[in-house]
């Protein structure tokens, strides 16, 4: 087995594993580690299908994937972001399987919601 074929196979491994992670968990930490992990199998197999049994030298698709990893940097920067500011506002780091009627029911009440309903008792 070449070197090429064995890093083509464990991005491909790479990437189904962090599908099925994707797919499986509802922790929204766990499904941005997931999305990390095919990433890292799509740059890993990127690499093995430019080398390709070549013996000239390609930088094209070397530069694409450290491209790429700042991209996915950035990406997985503000995706950490989004999840703080969705469990500060929610008090959940999950994505819900119920209805947005469902769920703020299910939510406490934020403390404007609380004092606009005693304001308007009062009146």
């Amino acid at each position: 087995m070449s070197s090429d074929l064995f890093y083509a196979l464990t991005g491909a491994s790479l990437f189904t594993l962090g599908l099925y992670a994707l797919i499986k968990h509802a922790h929204i930490l766990r499904k941005i580690l997931a999305i990390n992990v095919m990433g890292s199998g799509v740059f890993l197999l990127l690499v093995a299908l430019a080398a390709g049994g070549q013996q000239a030298f390609d930088p094209v698709p070397h530069a694409m994937v450290i491209t790429g990893i700042v991209v996915a940097i950035s990406a997985t920067a503000l995706a950490l972001a989004l999840m703080l500011r969705l469990r500060e506002a929610s008090g959940l780091a999950v994505l819900p399987d119920t209805s947005p009627e469902e769920l703020s029911e299910q939510l406490p009440e934020a403390p404007s919601d609380v004092a606009s309903k005693n304001n308007g008792k009062n009146a």
